[in-house]
């Protein structure tokens, strides 16, 4: 007898564990014998006042008993009253622990939604796979990219809480206009937790440096090998974007694929894009308008009835859009030779307001009595301050050393031990110990005899702390500006990206440079993975990179032109024009600070001396 109750206990226990289903059948057959016990003994104890009902009636009225309390008020006689309140009693018991047990799966479903376990059954999604500060630029960009799609998805997996992500970026990212966005914890480096987001059936996928782990860049790699080499991998090649913090990692990066995986090291594009920007004033906002849904921005397009055509023909033929290189053999030829030939198989590479609004075959004329004949100026010899030291300064240096004339110099001011850095011929550099954020130091530099300023966040000190010290710090070189009556290019940088918008200006030479950067660029590359080939030529200082230079060099001033007279004087320079800078709006944040990028080219315009004509241009 022992043994059979163990087992009767070992059966009842595994059919209990079993779940909801389970339950409620178990249940619903103990509720069933039990009004089928009552039942008969109704019947065997005749106390049923209508003697004529059958068994099956008697099985009826007892269950209506067991379900509904109000039913034995009607009863009759005291028997009969009893064995129904017996029968009703047990039917309260058994609909009390049919709640619970509903309850009881009710909640924990929700609890196992809040934790963001269930499986994502959306397709061709952008699959975000990880979470840092650079999560809210690619929701809110890839949101705008998604207007035009019919049925857009931006899927989230990073092992944190569901609720507090989905917070973050509903307080981040507040207009993600007809994109779905989903969000599920989970490890992105365990494939059972990429099953439960779709991740064969992603569009793109983008893997974000996690800012919590002791390395980054271990978890990143691990997470794309779990993504290509897994043992049930789709057969369709992934179009996967990653980011790499340190150098070092890169041929390691590599080794995943060389084909299905675009690495992004994110400290080096920082550090050129600040060279870049310090030097060049304006240059800020034309990389935003193009690494930003908004506006205009760098599509691919067939060759199709250009083919044959020369470069420079093929300038002329688009109204609203701008040819700036040709992509060929899976590489890029930005500002391409004048006369080279386009072939069949080419894909332009334009910069146009949408890849839908591109057309060719328009019909110009051009005004050369308007094009200039004045010969270049040589660049002279210039200054720049860095204030505040870290990873990035080697990079910063050796950037710098390949876009200055001989003779320039780099002071550098921090609160550390001299750096150690490559030297060049041409860029002198000085180290001055001291701290760069107080006025004190800065008088002592003669700040206004500087052309350029860069300000770097301090990486060994807490993300608002170094953001507070570089917002102390640009504070302070505003007042000096606003007191001198002199501008600088200046360019500073920001480890927290809620911290960018406290410290932006309305100049663009005083530009912030944060993680919403590579945000930009890594929402675009996912949309199209050429582009890595072509943010890795504009960001870099090798071949042809964009310029500003006095529309003097290329028209006579004052005289009404249109983009295809600019693009001829160009042609003439080996370089490509992109538009033009008007210096009169130059502060004007409603004009975009005078930059006109990619006008429409039968517009009618007139260029002064002091105004910029924006190319492509070698060195």
């Amino acid at each position: 007898m022992s043994n059979f109750k163990q087992k009767f206990k070992y059966s009842f226990d595994n059919a209990m564990s079993k779940g909801l289903v389970s339950l409620i059948g178990l249940l619903a057959i103990v509720t069933a014998a039990f009004v089928f016990v009552m039942s008969a003994l109704v019947v065997l104890a005749n106390a049923n006042p209508d003697v004529e009902q059958s068994f099956a009636e008697n099985l009826w009225s007892s269950l209506m008993h067991a379900l509904d309390p109000g039913t034995v008020v009607g009863d009759e006689g005291a028997s009969y009253r009893f064995l129904m309140l017996v029968t009703t009693i047990g039917g309260l018991i058994f609909l009390a622990g049919l709640i619970g047990i509903i309850s009881g799966a009710f909640d924990a479903k929700v609890e196992t939604l809040r934790k963001g376990r269930s499986k994502v059954l959306e397709t061709d999604h952008t699959l975000i796979l990880g979470w840092n500060s650079r999560v809210f630029a690619l929701v809110t960009e890839l949101s705008i990219a998604n207007q035009s799609r019919k049925k857009a998805s931006i899927v989230v997996l990073a092992n944190r809480d569901k609720i507090e992500m989905e917070d973050a970026i509903r307080e981040n990212s507040p207009e993600t206009f007809k994109t779905k966005v989903i969000v599920r914890t989970g490890d992105p480096m365990q494939l059972s937790d990429l099953e439960i987001v779709n991740h064969q059936g992603a569009r793109s996928v983008i893997i974000l440096a996690d800012e919590e782990s002791s390395d980054p860049d271990l978890a990143t790699i691990k997470t794309a090998l779990a993504l290509v080499n897994n043992p049930n991998r789709t057969d369709n090649q992934y179009h996967i974007v990653a980011e790499i913090q340190d150098p070092t990692n890169l041929e390691a990066a590599k080794l995943v694929s060389q084909d299905e995986v675009k690495w992004i090291l994110s400290g080096d594009v920082m550090s050129r894009l600040m060279v870049q920007t310090a030097r060049t004033s304006g240059l800020s906002q034309i990389f935003i308008e193009l690494l930003d849904f908004a506006g205009d921005e760098i599509y691919f397009k067939p060759a199709g009835d250009l083919a044959y055509k020369t470069y420079q023909q093929a300038q002329h033929s688009f109204s609203n859009s701008t040819l700036i290189g040709i992509w060929r053999n899976d590489q890029v030829f930005l500002n391409d030779n004048p006369n080279s030939r386009i072939k069949s198989d080419d894909q332009l590479i334009l910069i146009a307001p949408d890849d839908s609004e591109i057309n060719s075959n328009i019909v110009f004329s051009i005004d050369q009595s308007a094009l200039s004949s004045k010969k270049t100026t040589v660049t002279k010899p210039d200054s720049t301050l860095i204030l505040g030291h870290n990873s990035k300064l080697p990079i910063i240096i050796s950037e710098l050393a390949q876009y200055v004339t001989a003779g320039s110099s780099a002071t550098i001011v921090a609160n550390t031990e001299k750096p150690v850095f490559k030297t060049s011929r041409k860029l002198r550099t000085r180290f001055i110990q001291g701290e760069p954020d107080t006025r004190a130091q800065l008088d002592k530099l003669k700040v206004t005899t500087f052309d350029h300023i860069m300000v770097l966040a301090n990486h060994e000190l807490p993300p608002e702390v170094a953001d507070a010290k570089t917002l102390i710090t640009l504070l302070q070189i505003r007042d000096i500006a606003k007191s001198s009556g002199k501008s600088f290019n200046l360019v500073s940088e920001m480890l927290d990206d809620k911290n960018r918008k406290l410290a932006e200006s309305t100049q663009a030479d005083d530009f912030i440079v944060s993680d919403q950067l590579i945000g930009l660029m890594m929402s675009q590359i996912s949309e199209n993975k050429d582009l890595a080939e072509v943010f890795r030529y504009l960001f870099s200082s090798e071949g042809s990179e964009i310029n500003l230079f006095p529309a003097s060099w290329y028209v006579k001033p004052g005289v009404e032109i249109d983009m295809h007279v600019l693009i001829e004087a160009a042609v003439r320079r080996s370089e490509t024009v992109l538009g033009y800078r008007v210096k009169a709006q130059a502060k004007n944040y409603e004009a975009n600070f005078g930059i006109n990028l990619n006008p429409i080219k039968s517009d009618k315009f007139t260029l002064q001396a002091d105004d910029m004509v924006i190319v492509l241009a070698e060195g």
